[in-house]
């Protein structure tokens, strides 16, 4: 496999890929890479409990001493 600069793979134990790093100085503006990242975001976040956000907005405001 070719490399890429700015584009490093760590291993585990077995050789298989494990991580990727990502030189930012080099990507750290690419709206693909931004695109990616929030997907894995997503997909980290995907089983967590939902709020509808009239409740969200409800508890901020009570936080801050908003009264609506």
């Amino acid at each position: 496999m070719e490399t890429i600069a700015g584009i490093k793979y760590t291993k585990n134990s077995k050789n298989n890929k494990r991580y990727v790093r990502v030189d930012l100085d080099m990507y750290g503006e690419n709206q693909l890479l931004e695109d990616f990242l929030d997907l894995i975001e997503i997909e980290i976040c995907k089983n967590e409990p939902k709020k509808p956000l009239r409740e969200i907005i409800k508890e901020q405001n009570q936080k801050r001493g908003i009264s609506v």
